[in-house]
């Protein structure tokens, strides 16, 4: 190849790069979360929380954020990103449910919180024995594959799915959990109008659907298919090095290495939300077909909560943001 050849050659690749460039749309982070008669939705830079009370006015909530994975050299590399943002997710949610009570609920005294934080703790127990003791435990009981670690994780994580797939029937039938799964809905059809780049109104919002790829409850299926392959290997060593396990032991290894689970699960649904491929359309089908479960068709003025939120994140960058197709990097 002549020095001619060689200069249109890279001519060429610079001017692809470019077309692709212009082609390809802007990213941005905006997640969300439903509370308590009202939606949190998350920006870069901030967040902002609107909850209606119980006389129809709108409040407002906004502070600023910034992750650590966005400060730090250490918590930005994959599986770590992960396990950071979970972290911070679950402080940031706790936190604005807890401003959502308070303005959805404001006749609740001091009392009622106290019972509120033991009926939290008493979550967090249930959590635990639904989803991890009682899964292994029945496998332990009712199959002779203890000692053979993927059938016994593989047996143990369907039970798992299979409880948590009951479990969100069951407490979608709770009036209260169905209002809060309306707001979830409201909040995955606000992204969608966001990302779409058309106009922000609660008539476009509505066109959209209440299933989005980057759902939390996506992200904890995802979580709990990761969780058979990691356990299993998990177990895999524990038994080579010391030659038995128990189902105190599996809990003893399995529950320090939920954050390192979560964090596999974030990768693999933020590679879901930017591919196409037929293995990642298949991993987002469940998620998807759980959101009929989680999310409901919302009302109109659960809508505008929701779309108050939204402007409130951005706060002055908002008109600016509008009118533009997005693809997403985070979970919503």
């Amino acid at each position: 190849m002549n020095s001619f050849d060689c200069y249109g050659a890279i001519f060429l690749y610079k001017m692809k790069r470019f077309l692709l460039l212009l082609t390809m749309k802007p990213s941005i982070l905006v997640g969300g979360q439903a509370v308590i008669e009202g939606v949190m939705m998350r920006v870069p830079g901030a967040y902002a929380t609107a909850v209606r009370d119980p006389e129809g006015k709108i409040h407002i909530q906004k502070k600023e954020f910034e992750s650590i994975t966005e400060r730090s050299n250490i918590w930005n590399k994959p599986i770590l990103r992960g396990m950071a943002s979970l972290f911070e997710s679950m402080k940031m949610g706790m936190a604005t449910l807890q401003y959502s009570v308070d303005i959805a609920m404001p006749e609740e005294d001091e009392q009622s919180k106290i019972a509120e934080f033991f009926s939290t703790a008493f979550a967090i127990g249930l959590a635990v024995t639904l989803f991890m003791i009682a899964p292994m435990w029945i496998t332990t009981k009712l199959m002779n594959i203890e000692k053979e670690a993927l059938w016994f994780n593989l047996a143990s994580g369907s039970f798992r799915i299979a409880f948590f797939v009951v479990y969100l029937l069951a407490i979608s039938l709770l009036k209260d959990v169905k209002r809060l799964f309306q707001y979830h809905g409201a909040e995955h059809r606000v992204i969608y109008n966001f990302e779409s780049g058309k106009d922000v109104t609660i008539e476009n919002a509505q066109s959209f659907p209440t299933q989005h790829p980057r759902c939390g409850t996506s992200f904890l299926f995802i979580v709990l298919l990761s969780a058979i392959l990691v356990f299993a290997v998990v177990d895999t060593f524990v038994i080579y090095i010391l030659g038995t396990i128990s189902l105190p032991l599996r809990l003893l290894f399995h529950l320090p290495m939920i954050p390192f689970v979560s964090g596999i699960g974030y990768e693999l649904i933020k590679l879901s939300a930017k591919s196409n491929s037929i293995f990642f359309s298949i991993l987002k089908k469940p998620g998807l077909w759980l959101q009929n479960i989680t999310t409901k068709h919302p009302e109109d003025d659960m809508v505008e909560v929701s779309i108050t939120a939204l402007q409130e994140a951005f706060g002055d960058k908002y008109e600016e943001m509008l009118g533009k197709e997005y693809t997403a990097e985070a979970i919503g």
